[in-house]
């Protein structure tokens, strides 16, 4: 019996992705000279900063030292911050607030399961962190997607068996990571685009609900 909803956070509740992309885009552009595409950006849906940090360097074929390396996730993760920010609860994705609040009110536990480290800003700047019974981010973690890491630590938080847990996600790596670590899993996106789902929508305003 699912007792409990596990949301990843960009493309699934806010489009903060774009953010993501724009800051990579401008440090590959003004650390490297090299200009990382839209396409590009696909490989690091679900992935936390330092093995995007690598993708990158790899892309660039530049070698960094410790401190470069950690000065260059650091000037990105500003210019994300920078646009965080300036989000509102209109920043919300369409039907994401509806979806969860349906959720709750019909007695599921929810929880966040994100790679990101600025999770709770983006949650407190568009009104939704009130909605959550727990966050699992990437201050509590350490494995990337696809590592279940993330989802086990959500589910644990909300005192769940992974089985009893959803997972809504619209990342390959995520949708790895949950039937790796045993629980159900709601694709957000284009079935030509990703695969090994139980349930998949567009977006949480066309999404069944999952019992």
């Amino acid at each position: 019996m699912i007792r409990g909803y596990i949301f990843d956070l960009d493309g699934v509740l806010v489009d903060t992705a774009k953010f993501h992309y724009l800051a990579w885009k401008r440090l590959a552009k003004e650390k490297f000279g090299y200009d990382f595409t839209i396409e590009q950006n696909e490989a690091f849906k679900g992935v936390n900063r330092v093995a995007c940090m690598k993708i990158l360097c790899g892309l660039a074929d530049v070698q960094l030292s410790p401190e470069e390396f950690e000065r260059g996730m650091q000037q990105k993760n500003d210019w994300y911050i920078e646009m965080v920010r300036g989000m509102t609860p209109a920043d919300a994705l369409p039907g994401a607030r509806e979806y969860v609040e349906r959720a709750k009110a019909r007695g599921m536990l929810c929880a966040i399961g994100s790679a990101s480290r600025n999770c709770r800003l983006a949650l407190e700047k568009t009104a939704l962190a009130p909605l959550f019974d727990a966050v699992a981010d990437g201050t509590v973690v350490t494995r990337a997607k696809p590592d279940p890491e993330v989802f086990l630590r959500a589910a644990e938080m909300l005192g769940l068996a992974p089985a009893q847990c959803v997972v809504f996600e619209d990342s390959q790596a995520g949708l790895d990571a949950a039937r790796a670590g045993g629980m159900t899993s709601c694709a957000i996106g284009s079935p030509d685009a990703l695969h090994g789902w139980d349930f998949i929508a567009p977006g949480l305003d066309e999404c069944p609900e999952i019992s």
